[in-house]
C-alpha cells in the first residue's frame, strides 16, 4: 500500500476544493447563460445521478427539436468573422426547398419565374430571425417548422454562437457590443436577403441586435423593413433587473459579477469541466430562468439545456457586459411606421414584461402581447401563441395568405397551451 505524504494530502485537498469551486462557478455561469444571476433554490434530487444522466441522453436521442436545416450560407462581418445562416425558400409550386437534396438556392425560385413569365419577379418577403444570448438559430424550432414553405426565412447564428465563427475581434481582446451585433445582422441581410421587403424578428439579444441595426442603418429600415417582431427583449435598463432575487442579493451579484466572469473566462477549460460536473444543478437553474410554467415538456427543457450549455464560458463572459451597457430606447421610433409585435412572458425573470410594456409606450400602434405563465424562452414554452401572433403579423403585411394554417406545426408536443392576452383584455 502506497503512502500519501502530508504535502500530497494538502495538494489533493486543494485540488478537490478547486474543483468544488469550479463546479459552483460553472453552475453560476449556467444561470448567467440562462440570462440571470445566482441565488435560486433547487428542488431536492431524489433520482440517482446515473439514471438522470441516462434520461438526458434518451431525451437527446429522441427529441426532434433543433433538427430542421435549410440551405447553408456564410456572411463576413466587418472584422472578418464568418457568420453562419440558413435559408428556407418558398417553392413556387407550393412545396419548400428547405432541406436535403431538394434545397433551393437563394434566387432559384425567382429564376424559375423569369423562365415562366419572361421577366424578373419581385423579390419575396424574407423573415430574418435573430436569436438570443447563449442560444442559436435552433431556438426558433417551432416557428421555423410552422412557417417553412409559407414564407422565405433566414435563420442565423450570432457571432461565437451556434455554427458561426468565434468573433475574430474578440480573439484579439475586443469586447462585444450590441452595435457590433447590429453590423453583423447587416452583413447577413446583405448576403442572404439583398433584395425585397424584410420582416425582422428577434428574441432577447436578437431584439437588441435589431435595434442596433436600426440605429446604424436607418435607411435600410425605412426602405425595406415591412414589420418587426420583438420577443422577450428590452431597449435598456437591464442593470436594474432583479432576476427574482432579493435586493441585497442582486446588489452583491452586480458588484462581483464582472470580475468573476473575467476570471472564469480565463479558466474556460476548468470551468467547463466543473459545469458538466454540476449538470443537475445547471438543469434546475435553466428551468427556473427559462420557463414560467410547471409542466414544460421534458424534451423541451432538455433542448434548452443543450442550447445553453453549448455556449463556451469565455463566450458567456465576453458578451455579458454588453447588456448592462445596452440602451436603445431612443431608436424605437424608427419602427413607428411599420406593424410591430411586442411579446413577452409574464414570468420572464431575465427581460421582464415591464420592459416590453415600456417599449409599447414608445410604439403606441404596436401589438403588445403578454403570455400567461411565460418565461424568458417563451417561443419554446408557448410556441403556438408566439407562432400565431407572428403569423398574424405576416398576414397583415401580405407576406402569407390569410388562409394559411400554421397551427399544429408549431406545437410544443407535451406542453400545455396558453392564451395570449392584451393588457386590460
Amino acid at each position: 500500500m502506497s503512502e500519501i505524504s502530508a504535502g500530497d494530502a494538502v495538494t489533493t485537498a486543494a485540488t478537490a476544493a478547486g474543483w468544488r469551486r469550479a463546479g459552483i462557478a460553472g453552475a453560476a455561469i449556467g444561470v448567467i447563460a440562462a440570462g440571470a444571476a445566482a441565488g435560486v433554490a433547487v428542488e431536492r434530487l431524489t433520482v440517482g445521478r446515473g439514471m438522470r444522466r441516462r434520461a438526458r441522453l434518451a431525451l437527446d436521442a429522441s427529441g426532434p427539436y433543433g433538427s430542421l436545416r435549410g440551405l447553408p450560407g456564410r456572411a463576413n462581418a466587418d472584422d472578418g468573422t464568418e457568420l453562419y445562416y440558413e435559408v428556407d425558400e418558398v417553392d413556387p409550386d407550393g412545396g419548400t426547398g428547405a432541406t436535403g437534396s431538394g434545397a433551393t438556392a437563394p434566387g432559384t425560385a425567382g429564376t424559375r419565374r423569369r423562365r415562366l413569365f419572361g421577366r424578373k419577379a419581385p423579390a419575396p418577403v424574407t423573415v430574418v430571425f435573430s436569436h438570443g444570448y447563449c442560444l442559436s438559430q435552433d431556438s426558433w424550432h417551432f416557428q421555423r417548422a410552422a412557417l417553412r414553405g409559407l414564407v422565405r426565412t433566414v435563420h442565423w447564428d450570432q457571432r461565437s454562437h451556434g455554427r458561426s465563427e468565434r468573433g475574430r475581434a474578440q480573439a484579439d481582446g475586443v469586447t462585444v457590443g450590441i452595435d457590433q451585433l447590429g453590423r453583423d445582422l447587416k452583413a447577413v441581410i446583405d448576403a442572404a436577403a439583398p433584395e425585397g421587403r424584410l420582416v425582422l424578428v428577434g428574441h432577447s439579444m436578437g431584439g437588441m441586435t435589431m435595434m442596433a441595426l436600426a440605429e446604424q442603418y436607418p435607411q435600410l429600415v425605412r426602405d425595406r423593413v415591412a414589420a418587426i417582431g420583438l420577443i422577450g427583449t428590452s431597449s435598456g435598463k437591464l442593470g436594474e433587473v432583479s432576476f427574482g432575487l432579493p435586493v441585497a442579493g442582486v446588489n452583491a451579484v452586480r458588484r462581483v459579477l464582472p470580475g468573476v466572469l473575467k476570471a472564469l473566462g480565463s479558466q474556460a477549460e476548468l470551468v467547463e469541466r466543473g459545469r458538466r460536473a454540476t449538470a443537475d444543478l445547471f438543469a434546475g437553474l435553466i428551468k427556473r430562468y427559462s420557463f414560467g410554467s410547471r409542466d414544460v415538456d421534458p424534451a423541451v427543457e432538455r433542448f434548452a439545456e443543450r442550447l445553453i450549455e453549448s455556449t463556451p464560458i469565455d463566450v458567456v463572459a465576453e458578451f455579458y457586459p454588453a447588456f448592462t451597457e445596452h440602451d436603445k430606447s431612443h431608436v424605437l421610433p424608427a419602427f413607428r411606421d411599420v406593424p410591430v409585435l411586442i411579446l413577452a412572458g409574464d414570468k420572464d425573470l431575465v427581460t421582464p414584461s415591464s420592459h416590453s410594456e415600456a417599449m409599447a409606450d414608445q410604439l403606441p400602434e404596436a401589438e403588445l402581447v403578454i403570455v400567461p405563465d411565460g418565461g424568458h424562452l417563451v417561443m419554446l414554452e408557448h410556441p403556438e401563441t408566439v407562432t400565431d401572433r407572428l403569423a398574424d403579423l405576416l398576414v397583415r403585411i401580405g407576406a402569407v395568405p390569410a388562409a394559411a394554417d400554421v397551427g399544429g406545426q408549431g406545437s410544443n408536443v407535451g406542453g400545455h397551451g396558453s392564451t395570449a392576452q392584451q393588457p386590460g383584455g
